[in-house]
């Protein structure tokens, strides 16, 4: 099964726009007993999170797994660092990437593969405001020339 398949439960749409996303990377990810159940049952946000490399480890920070509902006492922290299960030869290239300027590693989705929870990583260099405004008009152009099709087709 090729990088980026399986049954997507969490998108980081905002990462498209506020990043040109040059490289993805396909990581496993170290859950504990009950956030693995939560995040089977689609309770994920990828929305704020970021991705940190230390000590010559990945690490996923501020991405939200929802407390399981029958978990009582062992529920886990919703927002605890998480790490990610990458190579070694992977996790130095991404540091020598990151160093440059203006890039970062972002996360993009989160999926299930062969029953493993995967998370599809990119490596991302910053757009600045008038590089998403100019993508927000191409979008609107696009659109509009989608509905202007179907209008005539209609007749």
């Amino acid at each position: 099964m090729p990088k980026g398949t399986g049954k997507v439960l969490a998108q980081n749409k905002k990462a498209g726009f506020d990043y040109y996303i040059e490289e993805t990377i396909e990581a496993g990810i170290v859950l504990n007993g009950t956030e693995i159940k939560s995040v089977r049952k689609g309770k994920v946000q990828l929305k704020d999170s970021f991705i940190l490399i230390r000590k010559g480890e990945a690490w996923i920070s501020n991405m939200h797994i929802s407390p399981y509902e029958q978990g009582n006492i062992f529920n886990h922290d919703p927002l605890r660092v998480r790490k990610l299960l990458l190579h070694k030869k992977q996790i130095m290239q991404l540091n020598v990437d990151v160093k440059r300027d203006g890039y970062t590693i972002v996360p993009l989705k989160m999926y299930i593969k062969d029953g493993y929870a995967k998370l599809l990583i990119g490596l991302g260099k910053g757009k600045k405001n008038y590089d998403k405004r100019a993508d927000l008009k191409k979008k609107e152009a696009k659109r509009e020339m989608g509905r202007a099709l179907k209008a005539k087709n209609q007749y």
